[in-house]
């Protein structure tokens, strides 16, 4: 798939680092409870830590007590969506739409009325303030 930002893997490595490179390159996962944005609760936006494009507003943002931010809705056509049969599983794997970096795995057992759990990694995150 082809994504409108694109870059080779050293320009990504270059900007990233190596753990942040690893989460959001090489589909990675921090372990819970490691993240800044888990326990994150302030007005603003969530943004993909590869290239600033907005992904999820702070009034999706919920804790579903599993280690890692959780949303449970994306905005509108900036989240793309890939089956992943990693790991001895079904799953469907959440990318920014815009840079194609992996950000986590969206789930149906979320407790609102989307129903949709987003678990996202913070290292494949930034947030803006309102």
């Amino acid at each position: 798939m082809s994504y409108p930002i694109e870059k080779t893997p050293e320009a990504w490595k270059e900007q990233l680092g190596a753990e942040r490179y690893r989460i959001l390159r090489q589909k990675g996962t921090e372990f819970p409870h490691s993240g800044p944005y888990n326990l994150h609760f302030e007005n603003g936006t969530y943004v993909c830590g590869g290239c600033g494009e907005p992904l999820f507003e702070s009034s999706s943002k919920f804790n579903a007590h599993c280690g890692w931010p959780s949303f449970d809705a994306s905005i509108p056509g900036k989240v793309a969506y890939e089956k992943d049969v990693s790991h001895g599983m079904i799953r469907t794997e959440i990318l920014c739409a815009t840079c194609g970096g992996h950000l986590g795995h969206v789930f149906d057992d979320g407790p609102t009325p989307t129903g949709q759990r987003y678990c996202v990694n913070s290292l494949s995150i930034d947030f803006k303030p309102e």
